[in-house]
């Protein structure tokens, strides 16, 4: 980018401006902190950027153009001059009858994309009438039993007209099954339909815990939605590889990059051992990232991890369809940097946040409610968080051109930084054999764990200021009408579901179901029967008890 005569008069130019600018200055005031970094502590951030902090970048090699190798600056030619990025907000509650009404306001008010969010009993794959689902149905999410659920969320909803985003990990299989089954009934072409299930297994052992069966019986189902999708629903994304609750759990920037990439190589690698071809499955492969606070260190990240993915799939993986190297993500803003205390300071942390993703080329965003540090969003906080996202679409003018930030001697020495650093990580993670190899042994857990311990403790010890927690605050106690789930709403659910199981053919879910246990117990594709058992009412309990059967349930500590 400059030659070598002008880098040595920038390099001498600094100098001087140092000695003869800067510390005087400093000397005689200081500075506000000893040591700047970014946000997780990860990056140490210099007092000056200059063309000497990226004279090893070559343009063509690191940067190049939008649409084009390595896509750091976005897998799309015309960035969101073409296409906005999908504003899907993360919704459902209660009942199917209450999330459908919530998908119908959304999408009065504009949005673009759903995104489905379930109970606890739904993720741990319990119906909702199991002891297990004793006080939680409904609350964290919108509690699904039966394909007469998912009918009801999607009642007036045409499935070839919208994309769904179902954030659902080891039921994935029968919730998918229940999406395909109501496009089945609405007449949709399956080719037709779009969407992504997170379908994540690997991060739960890590940072959620809303697992059911052990690791290599989870990715065999995992590998057979692959399969299955690629021939029969080649628009919707089989996997969202989640750096977002390794982000949550307490990870820096760096680590969050590194685990979900990691992950990522652990789905291909086993589906690849399971005899598919990379360039089958892979251009179904998405991501789902935080967006955090610090605006230069996300775009960084975001950039660094269209660049890094591009080099895996082309160098350890050997693909040769482009697609299969275009890193696409979505982003949620971070919920743990939501805070009850003066709730509205929330509203301003979610716009920078989102701004970050955009600036970093996200294909698709969901914004937090302010209220979600408290319950679930009303709906005047849910129209307010994607109003966020429509006055940067359209007021802001950070949609106007690609990859805005490209250029910046901060940003795109940072983004060389986080590259780098994730890349470390992920050699440890290959010397101690794999990501599983690395979640069995704790190791991934517990550097998350020693940066959350870190951040806690800077926070404490008002090394990192939090607004309105630990510097700023005001006595009061935050005012405002919160989302309620109530014993009514649950009985409500378990009412319907025994409904369901007195209507429905009794003989035609035993056959399909013992037909889905010798499916597990040999090596056939299971999406078919799964699909066969919920189109004749069976449960995400019954199924999912099939499989534990079969497969058994894993228990913290043992083998992955």
């Amino acid at each position: 980018m400059f030659d070598s005569d002008d880098l040595e008069e920038i390099r001498a130019g600094r100098e001087e401006w140092h000695e003869e600018e800067v510390e005087p200055v400093v000397e005689r005031f200081g500075e506000r902190k000893e040591t700047f970094t970014t946000d997780t502590g990860g990056q140490d951030v210099d007092r000056l950027y200059t063309p000497d902090d990226v004279d090893d970048l070559d343009y063509r090699e690191d940067i190049g153009y939008p649409g084009e190798p390595p896509y750091t600056r976005g897998v799309y030619s015309t960035g969101y001059r073409g296409r906005l990025w999908t504003m899907r907000q993360y919704a459902g509650f209660s009942t199917p009858e209450d999330t459908n009404e919530r998908y119908h306001y959304l999408m009065d008010q504009g949005q673009t994309g759903l995104s489905m969010a379930f109970d606890l009993p739904t993720q741990m794959g319990y119906d909702s009438d199991a002891s297990m689902a004793a006080g939680e149905i409904g609350k964290a999410g919108v509690a699904i039993d039966s394909l007469d659920d998912m009918e009801t969320v999607f009642d007036g909803i045409p499935l070839d007209e919208v994309s769904t985003s179902m954030t659902i990990n080891a039921p994935a299989s029968v919730l998918l099954a229940m999406y395909i089954a109501v496009g089945d009934q609405q007449g949709v072409d399956r080719e037709e339909l779009r969407g992504t299930i997170q379908n994540d297994i690997l991060k739960e052992y890590i940072a959620r815990n809303t697992y059911i069966y052990p690791p290599e019986q989870s990715m065999r189902i995992i590998t057979d939605i692959f399969e299955f999708c690629a021939s029969e629903t080649p628009k919707f994304n089989t996997i969202s590889i989640s750096g977002y609750h390794i982000r949550e759990a307490g990870s820096t920037a760096a680590q969050e990059l590194a685990f979900t990439l990691g992950d990522g190589i652990e789905y291909v690698e086993t589906a690849i051992e399971a005899g598919l071809d990379v360039d089958e499955f892979a251009p179904q492969l998405s991501f789902f990232f935080n967006g955090h606070n610090n605006i230069f260190e996300e775009v960084a990240k975001f950039r660094a991890a269209r660049r890094m993915w591009h080099d895996i799939i082309d160098e350890r993986f050997d693909a040769d369809d482009p697609k299969s190297k275009q890193l696409k993500f979505h982003t949620q803003t971070a919920g743990s940097m939501l805070t009850a205390q003066q709730i509205e300071n929330n509203v301003v942390r979610v716009a920078y946040q989102a701004l970050a993703a955009v600036l970093g080329g996200t294909q698709s965003l969901h914004t937090n409610g302010k209220d979600e540090a408290l319950a679930l969003p009303t709906e005047q906080s849910v129209r307010t968080a994607l109003r966020t996202q429509q006055i940067l679409a359209h007021e802001s003018g950070a949609a106007d051109t690609i990859d805005p930030l490209a250029g910046s001697y901060y940003v795109e020495s940072l983004t060389d930084e986080v590259e780098e650093e994730a890349y470390e990580i992920l050699e440890e993670v290959d010397e101690r054999g794999g990501m599983r190899e690395a979640i069995e042994q704790q190791w991934v857990q517990r550097q998350i764990q020693d940066t959350a311990f870190d951040r806690q403790r800077e926070i404490e010890e008002k090394e990192r200021i939090i607004v309105g927690v630990n510097e700023f605050e005001v006595d009061e106690d935050p005012e405002m009408d919160v989302e309620e789930v109530t014993p009514e709403d649950q009985q409500r659910q378990i009412d319907s579901l025994e409904s369901v199981r007195e209507e429905r053919d009794d003989e035609a879910v035993e056959d399909t179901l013992e037909a889905l246990r010798e499916a597990a117990r040999g090596e056939e594709n299971l999406m078919p029967y799964i699909i066969e058992a919920v189109k004749v009412y069976a449960t995400v309990g019954e199924i999912c008890n099939v499989l534990r059967d079969e497969f058994g349930e894993y228990q913290p500590g043992s083998a992955v």
